[in-house]
């Protein structure tokens, strides 16, 4: 106890000295972390945490490296006189001790690169020869490019061995990537004969990985409609990540169990004049097959699919279709029934034309022979008059005369239909639909009259005038009823035309009295007059206006010499038809005799 008090007393250098001499060590205690991980080409960081009896200062720090012999190399030392990095190292231009606040501080590497992939140690002595020591494995990793995969370029037999079925590679990775084949999302496994896969690596100049993966399989007729694809896991400073390349499909061969045969074309039921496409398949998938279409003749008509053009109903008939395996010569067969519906021409009894007294009934049939069911519809100027196959007409007039269309439809097939016309007559005798007579009272000198006639056989027109003479002017027309014929008459008096009709079965006729409208000369005569005082009060009022200077530019001058009377006067010379002598009016509305009319 009494020397403890007695050093207590000397100075503290030469208590260092003392402690020195006497053999007394201080405790040194480095702490630093087990690993430290770190992006290809970032930066590391590798911290070194001293504590000592001692205290930070006056302390000796070194950094090294340890290669893969366990050989150390130093790089860096720091002592109470200096810092400094060792020269001529792999690490002398990219190194640096940041100050942590302890002796040992952090070791910056910048530019991480893979040989980097060592132990560094932090060596720490302090004063009184205390040491400690720590050690930091420093871990690289490079993000690898995006994996590819590649489908085998042949289809592949499901009686063959395993099989090539695709490639995966990932490349430019570290450490090692790995990959895993998926097909429909459930992970491959090797197994003895079924799944076989070959995996390699390769490093460049640069040590990054390259991993390739190939995967046999011994396929399936399901693998057909099966995705492939691979899983590519790679680490990550702190985490493992995983990515995905796309999937692919691959051609399978397999034996066919049946063969199928069908209409292609058209979609609905057949009928005549179609062209029919008709198709065959199997449900194998072999390189080498063969089919064959045959009519129901046993003819070949082609391969996979034949097309019959403009077919009848001769045509209908079974269809046969065959498929070989040329690897086994094994065949299958089927067949399809085809049937080729009809619709004939339509058929009117009594054909064309037919002769119907009036009063009387008709009846007609229509019919069209048809593998389908029809609909029959009766139509007379485009409008509907009966349904069904029979047409009957009781008590016939003139106006059930025409042409009557009978038109037959398919309901289930839209654009099948036939058509067939009946032209009715409606005999008896001719009738005007005019009235009997007719009363027209007209100014105009030429008057147009019309006569329409019913009747069959068609009627005979002729205009007669109230003397009896024909008229030979008319236009005639056969009309569906009967007839109609125009006349244009002049008209100079009072006057009657007759329109008679005539045929086999009797006459009619019908009167036009026309009654002549004329014209008043009275009438005309006033106007004129009008006409002649209203042109008078103009030319005075004109007159008036110039000898006032109002128009001409006239300014108290005159601008021409004319010979004057007493008074400026307009003279209006007048006759009436009674007379021959004149009567002048002058602007006083004095008489004035022909010889004192105002010349210019």
């Amino acid at each position: 106890m009494a020397v403890r008090d007695a050093a207590s007393l000397l100075p503290p250098l030469l208590l260092l000295a003392l402690l020195h001499t006497w053999g007394a060590r201080a405790a040194v205690e480095v702490t630093m972390e087990e690993e430290v991980q770190v992006f290809h080409g970032d930066t590391a960081r590798i911290p070194c945490t001293v504590t000592s009896d001692d205290g930070s200062g006056g302390m000796i720090v070194q950094w090294f490296y340890v290669i893969s012999s366990g050989k150390s190399h130093l790089i860096y030392n720091q002592d109470s006189m200096e810092k400094r990095v060792v020269k001529n190292t792999p690490y002398t231009d990219r190194i640096a001790v940041e100050n942590n606040g302890t002796a040992g501080g952090v070791l910056t590497i910048s530019d991480v690169q893979l040989h980097d992939e060592v132990e560094f140690v932090c060596h720490v002595r302090s004063l009184t020869d205390g040491t400690g020591e720590g050690r930091t494995r420093l871990r690289v990793f490079k993000t690898p490019d995006f994996p590819t995969i590649e489908r085998a370029e042949k289809g592949i037999s499901v009686d063959d061995e395993p099989s090539k079925v695709g490639t995966c590679e990932v490349k430019n990775g570290y450490p090692k990537p790995t990959i895993t084949w998926y097909r429909n999302n459930m992970p491959l496994r090797s197994i003895t004969d079924v799944v076989n896969l070959i995996n390699s690596a390769t490093t460049g100049s640069s040590d990054l990985f390259s991993v390739k993966s190939e995967l046999f399989l011994k396929v399936k007729k399901e693998d057909k409609d099966a995705t492939f694809y691979c899983e590519v896991k790679y680490l990550v400073p702190g985490a493992e990540k995983m990515t995905e390349t796309n999937g692919i499909n691959i051609t399978v061969f397999y034996p066919a169990t049946e063969v199928n045969m069908w209409v292609e074309s058209p979609k609905r039921l057949i009928v005549e004049g179609d062209s029919v496409k008709l198709r065959c398949s199997s449900n194998g998938n072999v390189p080498s097959q063969e089919f064959e279409i045959k009519d129901k003749n046993g003819v070949s008509l082609g391969g996979s699919e034949a097309v019959l053009e403009k077919v009848s109903r001769l045509d209908s008939g079974v269809y046969e279709c065959s498929v070989v395996d040329m690897n086994t010569f094994e065949e299958l067969t089927t067949n399809t029934a085809i049937f080729v519906n009809y619709l004939d021409e339509a058929v009117i009894e009594p054909k064309d034309t037919v002769l119907v007294e009036q009063r009387k009934e008709l009846k007609a049939t229509c019919n069209a022979l048809s593998s389908l069911h029809t609909k029959t519809t009766w139509l007379k100027n485009g409008k509907e008059v009966s349904k069904g196959h029979y047409l009957s007409l009781k008590n016939i007039t003139y106006d059930d005369a025409g042409l009557y269309v009978c038109i037959v439809t398919v309901p289930e097939i839209e654009e099948m239909q036939t058509n067939a016309s009946l032209q009715v007559h409606v005999q008896g005798p001719p009738e005007i639909t005019e009235n009997k007579l007719i009363e027209k009272e007209t100014a105009e000198k030429e008057v147009e009259l019309s006569c329409h006639v019913k009747g069959y056989p068609t009627p005979k027109i002729t205009w007669t005038s109230s003397d009896g003479k024909v008229i030979g002017s008319a236009s005639h027309m056969t009309t569906e009823l009967g007839a109609k014929s125009v006349v244009k008459v002049k008209v100079t008096s009072n006057m009657t035309v007759i329109c008679s009709s005539s045929n086999s079965f009797g006459t009619d006729s019908v009167t036009y009295s026309i009654k002549a409208k004329i014209r008043s000369n009275g009438v005309i005569i006033a106007v004129i007059i009008i006409c002649i005082l209203l042109l008078a009060i103009l030319g005075s009022v004109l007159y008036f206006l110039y000898k006032k200077g109002k128009i001409c530019n006239r300014s108290g001058k005159q601008d021409f010499t004319k010979e004057k009377s007493g008074k400026d006067r307009i003279v209006v010379e007048m006759k009436s038809d009674n007379t021959e002598e004149a009567i002048l009016l002058g602007v006083n509305g004095e008489k004035q005799l022909p010889g004192d009319q105002i010349h210019s």
